[in-house]
């Protein structure tokens, strides 16, 4: 691969600092382990959700997961694994996959910086505000697959359901 030289390569300030910050304005709870590392705790509509920051300054990467509080059980696994198929084909940004050490699904991204400024605060609320979203749009699926009874498609199906007006 040819690599686009530029005069000097210098190294992007850490996002971690900035997303500190932003939660800090929002009063979330949060630890940060390492300079490399930021967790955050949100309260969603369905469940709260924790999600987990790693910055790679050598990629220059910010890498995020956010996860569902809710576990899979061994024998639901296979159709987990047929819903998840079928919630990634719905996603423009991530994907969902399940976390084996923990068997919880999980929402993951990751966004390259190499070759920007850096990251403004604006991404960095998209990206919390993705990733909160999409567990939000698809935690019934989940719900609809373990606790319902429901097939992979039908509690797709249901989960995603368009309602009218409010109760």
């Amino acid at each position: 691969m040819a690599f686009i030289s530029s005069e000097q390569s210098s190294s992007l300030a850490n996002p971690l600092d900035l997303l500190e910050e932003l939660v800090d304005a929002n009063e979330w709870p949060f630890d940060r382990p390492t300079k490399a590392e930021l967790v955050i705790e949100i309260a969603g509509r369905w469940s709260d959700y924790r999600l987990f920051f790693a910055w790679q300054e050598e990629m220059s990467a910010i890498y995020l997961s956010c996860r569902m509080d809710m576990r899979v059980p061994a024998a639901k696994r296979m159709g987990v694994a047929e819903l998840l198929l079928a919630v990634n084909e719905k996603l423009w940004l991530g994907h969902f996959d399940l976390c084996s050490d923990e068997s919880v699904p999980i929402f993951r991204h990751t966004l390259l910086l190499r070759g920007s400024s850096g990251i403004s605060a604006e991404q960095l609320e998209d990206l919390v505000d993705i990733a909160a979203s999409e567990c939000e749009r698809f935690y019934p699926a989940f719900q609809f697959l373990l606790w319902g009874g429901h097939s992979p498609k039908d509690a797709l199906s249901a989960a995603l359901l368009d309602t009218a007006g409010e109760a």
